[in-house]
């Protein structure tokens, strides 16, 4: 559970300045931890993200017989225990807040002979499970979970699971990835058809651990595949930063007149830097720099200049590269000029929080005119003005909802109090910190 509210209001008495790192990726942070636990042997993560959804994968993976310790340096060495050796847990397996951490898991244990119990808090007991039951239960898994497919629920894995070609009916890399790990240890091709692209971090880490993966062109899509039986051979790898919380100084660098921010070592997965695309499309300042690969993963600095950004319709295909950063853009479009159309993104109703409903509540409370449609939302921005700000705004137990708020009062003109920051700690524990150290302050 979270601890009591914490508010937190940020504000800016002139430009934003300096270099900083953001957390290591939080996507590549799972599954690393997931597929070194399914490893002969030992594997090293470095820059691997510390924040609390990511701690909860590593603690249930412990629970389950993986050895995993944080090393003084700050690297994590995981010993596996081999496709298929998981040891039955002793206790319930809290998941906190972390939705990926649920859905992921579930696949990976859907294939071993283990009976699992997964509770969360109450913003993730209210998240729907039902998309990844439906195809785990395909594959031999006895799931029983509360009304609505909702935690808790209790899983019964079948080993070896069966295999199975699944339709994504929605554009979903953790229904993908759930999948595609219990596909591991099914005899044969366990394949997953996407009509959409999402993030493929789960495709080229298997790839690297030793999996057999191959990923065709189908008729209005591609298939994806994971043949099992393979032994996962351990390795290095190395945490490139998450595109998800640079968004958060980029946008703020952006809306504060006259800053100029480097972010170092950004991930820049081209099915995950959709919102810099955006942005550039609203007429962003925002330059990669130092562009190269890390542990197959592309990756880059982004200095960003403040500027005027312009209103624009976002093409709605690009919502699964960018789903998670839609509140912070919902930030950036409330200070452009013109309105910014956002559709396509009825996914976010399902996040940690209705993400649509609560940031059009907390903008217009904050004198941002918008209008929320059933797949998204319209912000007319303010063109370059402040927003008057002078509100409390729910974070709804969202991380992504309290940094969009944060940012947001950077550029108002009476204080945005976001009434509870605690959250922020399930994915950007130094937020705080590093959004200080380029001149924000606190109060």
């Amino acid at each position: 559970m979270h601890a009591a509210p914490r508010p937190l209001t940020l504000a800016a008495d002139g430009p934003l300045s300096g270099h900083v790192r953001v957390p290591g990726d939080k996507s590549i942070s799972h599954r690393a931890l997931m597929l070194s636990a399914l490893a002969v042997g030992t594997s090293r993560v470095s820059g691997l993200l510390e924040g609390e959804d990511v701690l909860a994968t590593a603690a249930a993976l412990r629970a389950c017989g993986a050895g995993i310790d944080r090393q003084a340096d700050g690297d994590w060495l995981i010993d596996g225990v081999g496709v298929g050796g998981l040891l039955q847990p002793l206790n319930a397996l809290d998941m906190g807040n972390s939705g990926t951490s649920t859905r992921l898991l579930m696949g990976l244990f859907a294939s071993h002979a283990l009976t699992v119990t997964f509770v969360g808090d109450a913003s993730l007991s209210r998240r729907p499970m039902q998309r990844v039951i439906d195809p785990l239960r395909r594959m031999g898994a006895d799931i029983s979970a509360s009304p609505g497919g909702r935690l808790p629920l209790m899983q019964r894995g079948l080993c070896p699971a069966i295999p199975i070609v699944h339709d994504l009916p929605v554009a979903s890399a953790q229904v993908k990835s759930a999948v595609l790990l219990a596909g591991l240890n099914a005899p044969g091709a366990t394949t997953v058809i996407e009509r959409t692209p999402t993030r493929d971090h789960s495709e080229r880490m298997l790839a690297g651990f030793g999996a057999e993966v191959t990923v065709e062109p189908v008729p209005g899509g591609s298939a994806i595949t994971v043949r099992g039986g393979a032994e996962l051979r351990p390795r290095d790898i190395v945490v490139p930063g998450d595109p998800s919380s640079a968004a958060f100084p980029a946008v703020a660098a952006l809306i504060v007149p006259g800053s100029e921010v480097l972010i170092e070592g950004v991930g820049l997965n081209p099915t995950r830097d959709g919102l810099y695309r955006v942005l550039a499309m609203m007429g962003a300042d925002i330059a990669r720099e130092n562009s190269r690969l890390v542990g197959g993963e592309p990756v880059a600095d982004l200095r960003v200049r403040a500027g005027p950004l312009i209103g624009i319709e976002v093409p709605p295909e690009v919502a699964p590269s960018m789903i998670d950063e839609y509140p912070i853009l919902f930030v950036a479009a409330a200070l452009a000029s013109g309105r910014t159309v956002m559709r396509g993104i009825e996914e976010l109703r399902v996040k940690e929080s209705d993400r649509i409903a609560t940031m059009a509540a907390g903008l217009r409370a904050c004198g941002v005119e918008c209008e929320e449609v059933p797949d998204g939302l319209i912000v007319t921005g303010r063109d370059g003005a402040p927003v008057p700000g002078g509100a409390t705004v729910a974070s709804m137990l969202d991380h992504r909802i309290a940094m969009s708020f944060a940012v947001l009062g950077l550029r108002a003109d009476q204080p945005v109090i976001v009434d509870d920051a605690a959250p922020i700690a399930t994915s950007f524990p130094d937020f705080l910190p590093l959004m200080t150290g380029l001149g924000a302050r606190v109060g």
